[in-house]
This record gives structure tokens, sequence and C-alpha cells, in this order.
């Protein structure tokens, strides 16, 4: 934040400090929820030294991830779609590193399956499964193209404060998506009802298919 305020630059047309800023900002957001999903599981879940190293892996990852950002940043450069000089290297190691800290939503949500039983348990356990099953493809498949965007654009135009474009596909839109579906399934645990959950599961899930496959064909998503 205060490199956004203290450095003008522009990359393609953003401040230069946007995009670490958004990572740092999501981060919070994921650590935070997976640190408040925690607080529900039996007394002990994560405490045994596996768990504690395993974690520790998963710190080292964001902070590679933080630093990579912040560093590329600084150096006025791209940290993603980057694969020239040293940047060949660091972005496969940066989606290998990408993985696992993504993979504690999906160990996190098995140790929830386990209390299944409860639609509030139910939901936590589907929504941060299927933030790891649905994240890392379309992760996957945004990393492998050669930008965010499939088609070209004629005026720029963007969907306010998110920046997704509305005349060509976006693969951020459907990524976006998949790594909340940790937010998005546990609401409908909140209505108690399991019925709701598994629908809600579904139907983000199809929701997120639909917004890949339009972008894919060069689509906006509505």
């Amino acid at each position: 934040m205060v490199a956004y305020g203290l450095d003008d630059r522009m990359f393609q047309g953003d401040d230069i400090w946007l995009k670490p800023l958004k990572f740092h900002l999501a981060l919070v957001v994921y650590t935070g929820t997976l640190a408040l999903f925690g607080m529900l599981l039996p007394e002990g879940s994560l405490a045994s030294r596996r768990w504690r190293l395993y974690l520790g892996l998963v710190a080292a990852c964001i902070l590679a991830e933080l630093a990579w950002i912040d560093g590329a940043a600084a150096l006025g450069t791209a940290s993603h779609f980057n694969t020239t000089g040293i940047g060949s290297a660091l972005y496969p190691l940066m989606g290998l590193a990408a993985v696992i800290l993504t993979s504690l939503s999906l160990a996190m949500g098995l140790l929830f399956w386990r209390e299944r039983q409860d639609a509030l348990h139910l939901s936590i356990a589907l929504g941060l499964i299927l933030t790891f099953v649905l994240t890392v493809p379309v992760a996957g498949t945004l990393a492998n193209n050669p930008g965010h965007l499939v088609g070209t654009p004629l005026t720029g135009a963007r969907f306010p404060f998110f920046g997704w474009s509305v005349e060509v596909g976006d693969l951020r839109l459907p990524h976006f998506l998949a790594t909340h579906a940790m937010h998005a399934v546990p609401l409908a645990g909140l209505t108690g009802n399991r019925t709701a959950v598994w629908a809600t599961a579904a139907g983000f899930t199809a929701l997120v298919g639909w917004c890949l496959v339009r972008a894919l064909q060069g689509l906006p998503p509505f």
C-alpha cells in the first residue's frame, strides 16, 4: 500500500503495484477464512507434527508467491506470463507453490468431511474441497494461455472494480469464482438444510464451468 501511494509507474494500463496489492489482500482473505473455519474443527485437529510441517510449507509458499509478485513489480516487469530470462524458471515454480498453498483448502475440507453430519460442516467441507478441485484446473488453463484474455477487445471496456473484460473471454473471472467456492457454498450451510448445501455446490460448480467455457470461446460471461 505504501508502494502504491509512492510509486506512480504504470504497467499494462494499471498502477504497477495494483496487482501485488490485490494478491496480498486475496491471501489475507484466504488464510483468514481458513483460520476461522479451523476454529470449528475438533480441538487438536491441526496440532500434530505432520500438520505443523505442512502448514509451515504452505506459509513458505505464500511468502515465495508474494516475494515473486512484489519483486516483479519493483523491477517494473510482469510476474505472470513472463517466460523470458529468470521468469522462465520462476513461473513454473510459482505455479507449483500456488498448487501447494491451495491444497490447504483440500486438506482442511477433508477434515470437515468427517463431520459432515452437520449441514454447516458439510457446506464448509464441500466449499473447501471445491476451492481446490475447481481452482487448480482453471488456474492451470489460465497459466498455459498467452494471457488472461481470449480475443482482442476493441474498446477495453471492463467490469467495474474487478477489471474483467466485458467484450471478450477473460479467464480471470472463472478463476476468481473458483477460489471463492470456500465462501459461496458455506453460506448455504447457514440454512441448516443439507439439500440446499448440495444444490448450491452443484450450481456453483456449473457456474464456474459455464464461465470457463465462455471465456475459452472468447466470449464474455453474460
